[in-house]
Order: structure tokens, then sequence, then C-alpha cells
């Protein structure tokens, strides 16, 4: 029988969260710089989505700007995997934050439902600018922490975005709430140039992912590309693997951003835009998806088996979430489901994410990692278009909602019986 490329791995013995970042000064900057940079960038999709909808009022507007914000990434992903795995990353991390300092100032020129465009034109530039950052972060981390350290690194990494995504979003909906849009894409940009200052001190023990190996002839771009295509075309249970972030997007968050959105401005609106509504429902978000993977880490450990065994639970839970999100009886009530989504959805992302930690080759993280982010994105977009057209038919919110919830349960299925198939089970 073929050894199992995930359950195979080695179960990795963590340390504590707090020990790694007082005892690793490369870590613990490039967490600060992602503290700054997530808080921002939470800041400006709470803004851009509330003037969105003031200025169209449109569901199908606002599922525009998300499949914009999913479809860039995408089309850069290719080149961005190559890039991660070929040029120094922490240096792709620096040009993408001073890059995206310039784009997001852009966003104060935009006062009329004329300018939607030129919105979306400027949101394509920033997250295509942030394709390039995500596989560079994400394939930096086994080059400043030890192989022990790598679940703890992840776990923090995920638990930092989910807390940065709940007061982010909390104080960016306050803000646009009470005072409106344009301050937060002031903050934003300020932000992106914060996170510069902390990653410009970092000393990767790699500095340039190899390629090849010693003295062997280096590989073009396409070349490189087509052999982490092939890499994963071999390897079916990580391709596996690599597919959960867009069945997370797909049914979980892409679509559900365009639900929330609608929520806070037609049924539960409170501040300019349902902009505060619309924050304490992302800041329910954050707080989930941080605490799921911290609780369920407890017990899985570094244990591929039992990570495998939580995905599937994450999976369970966040279908239960959305379901429970269905009936919009009061406000208090869809807050708690949504942390009950996001809690699911949050270990299937981090624990996702660590299994291709532990297995998939330093050289060739970039390329997994930029494969990775560009299925998500464009599972993200089908499903922002999808969700925008559904919420608009007789279908509506709740029945939409519904829908999303018993989808959800479609990829548990699916990577129970994959694991099966290959004789490489998660029992």
């Amino acid at each position: 029988m073929t050894p199992n490329p995930i359950h195979g791995a080695p179960s990795l013995s963590p340390n504590p969260y707090w020990r790694l970042v007082q005892s690793n000064r490369n870590f613990r900057l490039l967490w600060a710089a992602q503290i700054v940079s997530l808080l921002g960038d939470w800041f400006n999709f709470i803004a851009t989505a509330a003037l969105i909808a003031q200025l169209s009022g449109s569901g199908l507007a606002i599922g525009a700007l998300i499949t914009v914000r999913m479809v860039a990434p995408f089309l850069v992903s290719p080149i961005a995997g190559v890039v991660a795995d070929r040029f120094d990353r922490k240096w792709i991390l620096i040009g993408s934050d001073v890059s995206r300092a310039v784009v997001v100032l852009g966003f104060l020129l935009v006062h009329e439902p004329a300018q939607v465009p030129f919105l979306y034109l400027l949101t394509a530039l920033q997250l295509g600018l942030s394709g390039f950052f995500y596989p560079a972060r994400t394939a930096l981390l086994p080059s400043i922490v030890a192989p022990n350290e790598i679940g703890v690194a992840n776990t923090l990494n995920a638990a930092t975005w989910s807390v940065m995504l709940a007061l982010g979003a909390g104080i960016g909906g306050l803000v646009s709430g009470l005072f409106g849009v344009y301050p937060a894409f002031i903050l934003d940009s300020l932000t992106f140039l914060v996170s510069v200052l902390f990653l410009l001190p970092i000393r990767p023990s790699l500095r340039v992912p190899g390629t090849a190996s010693a003295g062997a002839p280096r590989l073009g771009g396409v070349a490189l590309f087509v052999e982490g295509l092939n890499y994963l075309r071999h390897r079916r249970l990580v391709l596996a693997t690599v597919l959960h972030k867009a069945a997370v997007s797909l049914f979980i968050s892409a679509g559900f951003q365009i639900v929330q959105i609608e929520i806070a401005r037609d049924v539960f609106p409170m501040g300019e835009a349902g902009g505060i509504s619309l924050g304490l429902m992302f800041a329910a978000t954050g707080v989930g998806t941080g605490v799921g993977p911290i609780l369920a880490r407890r017990i899985t450990g570094d244990s591929a088996r039992l990570l495998s065994w939580a995905i599937v639970v994450g999976y369970a839970l966040a279908s239960l979430g959305l379901i429970l999100t269905a009936p919009l009886g009061n406000f208090p009530a869809v807050v708690a489901a949504i942390f009950l989504r996001s809690l699911g959805g949050g270990i299937v992302w981090v624990f996702s994410t660590q299994l291709l930690l532990q297995v998939v080759p330093n050289r060739i993280l970039g390329r997994v990692f930029g494969t990775e982010f560009g299925i998500f994105t464009l599972a993200g977009a089908f499903s922002a278009v999808i969700t925008g057209w559904a919420v608009d038919t007789p279908l509506g919110l709740r029945g939409t909602t519904l829908w999303l919830g018993l989808l959800t349960l479609l990829p548990m299925v699916a990577w129970i019986l994959v694991q099966r198939r290959l004789r490489q089970t998660i029992e």
C-alpha cells in the first residue's frame, strides 16, 4: 500500500504560543507585521462593502465586489507561486505592502455611483497585490521557525487573523458607522507602511528558496509552474488537502459575506449603511475562527490523523451554523450562529494549512500555496456571483443561507470518501 503522504507525516511536539513569540525574533516581527496589516485590511473591507452598498443598493453589485476581490488574486496566483519559490519571500511581502499602501488611498476619490467601476478597479489592484503576499508569507514560515514550531506558528497566525478580523471589523464598522467610510482608507494605508517597518529586520534562515539542487540548472518560470502542478497531480491526497480552502470559500465564507452585508443593510441595520451591525457580525466571525483551531488543537496536537478528523468536525459545525442563521429571527441569534459557522470554518482552514506545511518540501511551498490560493479565490468568485444573484431572487436571504448550510456537508463527505478510496483513511 502506498504510504500516506499526509498521515505519514511525523507527529510534531509543539511549544506554547507565547514562548514562540518570545524566543523567535523573526517570527515575532512577522507576527507584528501581520497584526497591523490585518487591522487595516478589515477596516478597508468593511468600508468598501458599506460604501458600495450605499452607492448601489444592489445585492448583485455587492456580489460583484466580492467577485473582484476573489478573481484578482486568482489571476496572479500562477505567477505569485513561482515568484514565492524563486525570489526572497521577505522582499515580496515588503513590495506588496508598499504597493498596497499607495493603491488604497485611491478609494478616497470614490464618492458617486458613477465611480463604482473605479472602486472595482482599485479593489482588483489591491487584491491582486495581496495574491503575491499570501503564498509568500505562508511559505516563509519554515524558514523562520523550527519544524516542531510549525503547528504552533500556523495556529497562532490564524488566530491572529481572527482576532484582527474581530477588532478590525468591529472598530472599522464603528468608525464607518459614526464617521463615514473614508477615514478607514487612510488608516489602511498607514498600516501597510507600519507592517513594512516590522518586516525589514527579518532574517530568514533561507534567504532565497532553492528551486533545484546544487549544481542543477535553474528552472524557468513556466517550468517551475508545471513542476508544481505535477507535484500535486502525483500526490492526490495532498491535492485534496489543497482543495479544502476552495470548499470553505465556496460554501462557508465568500458567498456568506454577501449575506452578512444584506443582513446589515436590510434586516438589522445599525449605523451608516449598516456599518455597525456588519462590523459586529464580522467580529463574531473573527472570534469563532480564532477560538476554533486553538481549542481543537488541544485535542489533535500535530497528529495528522486527528487533524483530518477535526476537519470533518469543522465542516459539520460550519453547516450547523449556517442552517441556524437562516431563520434571521433576531440579531443576537444571528451573531451566535455566525460564531458557530466560523468556528467550524476556522478549523478546516487552519488544519488543512498545517497538513500541507508538515509534508510539502520548502522549495515548492510557494507554488503549492499559490495554487491553493488561486483555486480558493476562483471558488470564492463563483460563490459570490451565485449568492449575489440568489439573494435578489424569491429564494431570498433565508433560502440562500439555508442552502449554503446544506451544501457545506458535501466537502465533508467528499473528504472522507477520497481518503478511503485511496486507502488512506482517517481511522
